[in-house]
């Protein structure tokens, strides 16, 4: 089922009368099958989208479609939605099964075919053997299951997945979005999952959204988005450790940092800001930068640096090379900067210029 948000606007009143724009005229088409992940800060709109789609929410402005139907008066029971909320909000004095079972029972599918269901979908989650204990006798990821299959037993068109995994301890948060990504692809169904957790939404996200203040500040596959940020805050929000940030200038088509020429730009003179990924630095005896170690950590396959560089206001920015280069603190290396991770962006509006 592809969903198609039409310039979508949502406002809210607060006491002082005063309006807030949570969702600013946002544009999005989630094609069929896939499980998209709307990601951004706190407050950006992310939770916000998703109630409008499951219907919660009425927009202010703007269409909702799923396929060629348009749902944006249609009451939530009628859209065909699947919605697991963070806190799983199960029944505390029912059984696995009876949890299951409840929507079935909402839509009088008969009893035979309703415990039939429930098992099929408990199964599908991996949780079949505990259809007779209480929610209280599960554990937080057994219980996220539970509202997963609770969520799927309807057969939804759409499953709405609302930042499933924050209770969860971060080894069983790995495991759940690993079965959350098994159990989208064995269904097939159409998936969003909201998100603030970067890795979350890049490893188990077909495409990503990347949301800030109510707007859409970029969509695709989520190592496009890493790879080729279309503006300053994509590529801020993007990447641990986070991109290395700098002031500089273009002049005479030479991108100078530090009054060092460190590439070239097609863009006009101009002050400009300057991201390098922290992997965007190769040692060179003969590279025309250099950086002034101040700390080593090392991690796995490459050594991480936290650099020297009085220049900037917080005084240190990081990279991170292969381990094979022999670094302590105090050594000054010569570097060059890789194209693929060098970003120029406008000031004022930081939208990329090359």
């Amino acid at each position: 089922m592809e969903i198609r948000l039409e310039n979508i606007t949502k406002i809210f009143v607060q006491k002082d009368k005063s309006e807030v724009i949570a969702v600013d005229t946002l544009n999005i088409t989630i094609p069929t099958g896939k499980l998209i992940g709307l990601l951004g800060p706190s407050g950006c709109g992310k939770s916000t989208t998703l109630y409008m789609i499951a219907g919660l929410l009425k927009p202010n402005g703007g269409r909702i479609f799923f396929g060629d139907e348009d749902v944006t008066d249609t009451a939530p029971e009628d859209r065909g939605i699947g919605l697991v909320f963070q806190n799983y909000a199960l029944y505390p004095h029912m059984t696995v099964r009876q949890n299951i079972m409840f929507p079935l029972e909402n839509i009088k599918v008969p009893k035979p075919e309703a415990m039939i269901r429930a098992q099929e979908m408990a199964d599908l989650v991996g949780i079949g053997e505990l259809m007779d204990r209480k929610p209280k006798e599960l554990s937080g990821g057994q219980q996220q299951r539970v509202a997963i299959a609770r969520a799927l037993v309807k057969k939804p068109r759409v499953l709405l997945l609302d930042e499933p995994l924050s209770n969860l301890d971060a080894r069983l948060r790995l495991q759940t979005r690993e079965e959350i990504k098994r159990i989208q692809r064995e269904t097939g169904i159409t998936t969003i999952f909201v998100t603030h957790d970067q890795e979350e939404a890049m490893s188990i996200s077909d495409e990503i959204v990347l949301m800030d203040f109510g707007v859409r500040r970029q969509m695709g596959d989520p190592q496009d988005v890493y790879d080729k940020p279309e503006n300053l805050f994509a590529a801020k929000f993007l990447g641990t450790p986070p991109i290395n940030i700098f002031d500089g200038e273009i002049k005479n088509n030479n991108i100078v940092l530090a009054g060092k020429n460190i590439g070239k730009s097609k863009g006009s003179d101009q002050k400009v800001v300057i991201g390098i990924r922290p992997e965007g630095f190769i040692v060179n005896e003969k590279g025309s930068f250099e950086l002034d170690v101040d700390m080593v950590e090392t991690i796995g396959r490459d050594t991480s640096l936290i650099i020297n560089d009085p220049t900037r206001e917080n005084n240190t920015f990081r990279a991170i090379i292969e381990t094979k280069h022999r670094i302590k603190p105090g050594d000054v290396l010569k570097v060059n900067i890789k194209k693929d991770k060098l970003f120029i962006f406008d000031v004022d509006l930081g939208n990329l210029i090359n």
